[in-house]
This record gives C-alpha cells, structure tokens and sequence, in this order.
C-alpha cells in the first residue's frame, strides 16, 4: 500500500491513462477523486474502480470548474496530497495550417492552462499542509515531435518545461512536481494522433518505438504510482520518458 492515507486527485480519469492512473492509486490504498468532462463516464470509472474512487465533473480548462471541482474534493475528503494533470486533447495528425484556431485554443486550454488553473487552486493549499505532489502529464511529442501534430507538440514541450520551472519555484514548500512522458499508447487519442487507424499506420507508429509496441494505461499508472510515493522523495523536476526507448 504505497499511497495508504493519501488523497490523490486525477484529471481525465474516465478513461485511458488517466483511469489506469485512478484505478493503481486505489489499488494502493489512495482515496481517488476522479475528474472528467464527462460527468456520468466519470460516475461509471468510479464505480468500476470501487468505493475508494469518486466522481467529480470538471472541465480543465475553465476556471470557475476547477476551482469548483477542487473546494467540493475538500469539503468531502479535508485534504489532497497529489493533484495528477492528465487531461489531454490533440488535433488530427494533419498539415500545421490546416488545424483551425478554435482547436489550436481548445488544446492548449486542456494541456496547458490547466497546468495553471489546477496550480493556483491546489498550491495555497499544499502550501497550507506542508506539501504534496503535483504531476503533469505531459508527452514524448515534446522531447522527440512527430510531423502533422505541431501544435499538440508545442503543447505537451510546455507541459513538460512548465513541471522543470515549477519544481524549482515550489521545492522550498516540500512540493514535488515532476512530468511523465508517455510514447503514443492504447487509448481513445491514438486514431487521432495517427490521422487514421489502419494497420499501415500502426506499424509505422509502432516502428519508431524501439521496444516495438505502445504503451499502456497501466505503463503509464506503474510510473506515476512510483514518481507520486514517498520512494520518489528526492525526485523533482523531472521528465520521465516512459517510451519503450523512442527519445533515445
């Protein structure tokens, strides 16, 4: 039980990544607030992940619904000690120009500005107990980028550096942030990240990842559990590549 006692919020948990993150942490004894857009997909992960788990709707990138989000997790559970950003949209793989300004904001609202509007609503209070522990999810299309998802790239390399400068600025509070970057995996997003699913695609997604497969909800949720455990004390600012070896 390597998160026994703790309290751990997970943004986008109704599914993907975000669900293998939510259903390890109970797992590990964690009490799961599970955040989505999706009210009654949220409902539905919770009770697939059982009583440990509740659900909480909210849209990431407005304010006013993650600070809501946030005051109701306290006033039910009192206190939280890990907040996992994980939330993700991308646009289709496709030309730069061809994505549309209206996807261009709508990314960068769910991968970025969240970053930011989950900071202020969790800091002051981490700060007000004596730390906690904040990761981002961000993504090997910030490290190594793919051609025809540019500013999904741009996003998740903002992602990624945002978590280097907050660890700096929030270490002297005992807050640890730190950032995963998953390679391209199993869920919802990768039809979108190919352009198309056929198995053409796949083999030439999967040949670039020297491991030779995607990655997995429960790949991704073994690495957070690691990097959001008291084992991982000395760990901050840093970008886990969890990748099979493609950013090498």
């Amino acid at each position: 039980m390597r998160l026994k006692g703790r309290t751990a919020l997970v943004t986008g948990a109704a599914q993907g990544f975000g669900f293998g993150i939510a259903e390890t942490f109970v797992r590990e004894g964690a009490r799961v607030a599970v955040l989505d857009i999706n009210r009654e997909k949220a409902q539905e992960a919770a009770k697939a992940i059982g009583r440990k788990a509740f659900a909480v709707a909210c849209d990431v990138g407005k304010a006013k619904s993650v600070n809501s989000a946030v005051e109701r997790i306290l006033k039910r559970v009192g206190r939280l000690d890990i907040v996992v950003n994980n939330a993700g949209i991308t646009h289709r793989n496709q030309p730069m120009i061809d994505v549309s300004e209206e996807e261009f904001d709508r990314v960068f609202d769910v991968n970025v500005k969240s970053i930011f509007l989950m900071a202020k609503a969790v800091v002051p209070h981490f700060r007000e107990h004596g730390g906690g522990v904040i990761l981002n999810i961000g993504s090997t299309a910030g490290l190594r980028p793919r051609p025809g998802l540019t500013w999904y790239n741009g996003s998740k390399g903002a992602a990624n550096l945002l978590s280097k400068s907050m660890a700096v600025e929030l270490a002297p509070d005992r807050i640890r942030v730190n950032a995963l970057a998953p390679v391209a995996g199993e869920t919802p997003l990768l039809a979108t990240f190919m352009g198309e699913d056929t198995p053409e695609r796949r083999k030439a997604f999967t040949a670039t990842i020297p491991w030779g497969r995607f990655s997995t909800p429960q790949d991704i949720a073994n690495a957070a559990l690691f990097l959001c455990s008291d084992e991982a004390e000395m760990i901050t600012g840093s970008v886990l590549a969890v990748d099979g070896g493609r950013c090498i």
